[in-house]
């Protein structure tokens, strides 16, 4: 068995439901009170034992590859004023094995990931998206990656959501559950209405694939909003080799559109040690007030 040791981040989306704030600046940067999100989904790849990174940039995100580039100047102001602690956490972000490959029109995440074909080879990968970010004891792509380890197949991250907002996600139809919390999939069904729904497991931001894959996205005509549909290519690789998904029970934070970034940032803002106490404080003074309108 082939141990699972590359990752692939799609990052080369305008951000359009971030506008005016990401006309020049990468949404992937966007910061959830200091950390840029991106940074989020590299630390999950890490703590999951990945080696590589390869991230698919586009027009305008530059400022992902300086972030995690070494800044010599700012390093050396930090030690003059000996402010080691601030000096740890730049020092820090460049201590991860990153590689950057841009995606020169945007053709769908089927094509992002293609672009990884050279950087992959022939090996089992995972694919990370950065609107997700996941919060559990054992790292979510970690837990895929034991799932291939004892089954050597494609295995997807899905979550349970509210019936009515199948129309949001492709759904998965389960044909067998192989384990608590693993299924074989007979095909995928993309935003169904609640009705039409096989169930009510999504799939969410995180894939473990086998290098088959590329030799169907190369072949794939484009799907829905005239782009490679990496959903599609999917659905094609399961009719020869078993796609499973598995159920993720952890914490999911949606940090694609504005209310869910904003939530994310509240809530990783009550835990982070320079703000918890100011915030919880703030929230509940607002609460009062909120009540007393």
């Amino acid at each position: 068995m082939q141990k699972v040791r590359k990752a692939v981040i799609p990052a080369a989306g305008f951000g359009t439901r971030f506008l005016p704030a990401t006309k020049a600046m990468a949404k992937e940067m966007l910061p959830i009170v200091d950390k840029p999100t991106i940074q989020f989904i590299i630390e999950e790849a890490v703590e999951s034992g990945i080696e590589d990174i390869l991230i698919v940039t586009g027009k305008g995100k530059r400022a992902i590859e300086d972030h995690f580039d070494s800044n010599f100047e700012l390093e050396e102001n930090l030690k003059m004023k000996e402010k080691w602690d601030l000096l740890k956490l730049v020092q820090d972000t460049t201590k991860v094995r990153l590689h950057f490959v841009r995606q020169p029109y945007p053709k769908g995440l089927g094509d992002a990931v293609l672009h990884a074909k050279s950087f992959v080879g022939n090996e089992p990968f995972v694919v990370l998206l950065g609107d997700d970010m996941m919060k559990a004891d054992v790292p979510l792509t970690k837990q895929l990656m034991n799932q291939h380890e004892k089954t050597g197949l494609s295995v997807l991250a899905t979550m349970r959501v509210p019936h009515e907002e199948t129309s949001k996600y492709g759904i998965i139809d389960p044909v067998t559950k192989i384990e608590e919390g693993l299924y074989e999939v007979d095909h995928f069904v993309e935003k169904p209405k609640p009705e039409d729904a096989p169930s009510d497991l999504a799939i969410i931001g995180r894939y473990l694939l086998n290098p088959e894959v590329f030799e169907i996205l190369e072949k794939q005509e484009p799907g829905a909003g005239n782009e490679v549909q990496l959903t599609d290519a999917i659905e094609t690789l399961n009719k020869t080799q078993k796609v499973l998904a598995h159920e993720f029970k952890g914490t999911r934070y949606d940090v694609g559109d504005k209310f869910g970034f904003m939530t994310t940032s509240i809530e990783y803002g009550l835990e982070h040690p320079e703000v918890k106490d100011n915030l919880k404080e703030y929230i509940i003074q607002l609460s009062r007030e909120l009540r007393e309108e």
